[in-house]
């Protein structure tokens, strides 16, 4: 089977990180390839913001978790948290901000790195403090919250994947 595939396939959502640290060296490779997620008219709006303080990466988790109503980690203990934002001017930004979310994902399983999407990102950086975050670290725009790319190892293998429903191909040949 194409590697490619095969990577497409394998991904799974992990829910159980343990805290061994992501190398500095993965994260830009994952970022990389995020980046490089095609995007409406080619005008690549989305952002992403690499999280490895632990302090923001604490707060952030704390303002996802009251956003849910809960008061648990929503980041499963992952340390690496990046952060999918895109300029909301751009009629296509939640699509090409997802496609970067599905850039970075299959990137890290393509690495070995566990990955999960989390969302709330909107919530949170719409948020006076999710606003004077952004403000904090230089970044300024009128910027939407798409995902939260949350990497990690887990010290459990990854979930199985669930058999794919029938019926969700038609052809027009």
């Amino acid at each position: 089977m194409n590697e490619t595939i095969q990577v497409l396939e394998n991904r799974r959502s992990i829910r159980t990180f343990n805290d061994k640290p992501v190398p500095k060296e993965l994260v830009e490779q994952i970022i990389d390839a995020g980046i490089w997620a095609p995007s409406g008219a080619g005008r690549q709006v989305p952002i992403v913001v690499a999280i490895t303080n632990p302090e923001l990466r604490d707060r952030l988790s704390a303002m996802n978790a009251k956003i849910m109503g809960r008061d648990t980690d929503p980041f499963y203990g992952g340390r690496t948290v990046l952060v999918v934002l895109a300029e909301r001017s751009f009629p296509t930004y939640v699509y090409d901000g997802a496609l970067v979310m599905g850039n970075l994902m299959n990137a890290a399983e393509s690495l070995g790195v566990g990955s999960i999407w989390i969302h709330r990102a909107k919530e949170e950086f719409d948020s006076d403090e999710g606003k004077a975050i952004l403000a904090e670290l230089g970044i300024e725009g009128d910027y939407e919250g798409i995902g939260h790319c949350v990497l990690g190892y887990s010290d459990e293998p990854a979930p199985a994947g669930a058999p794919r429903k029938e019926g969700r191909v038609f052809w027009a040949e």
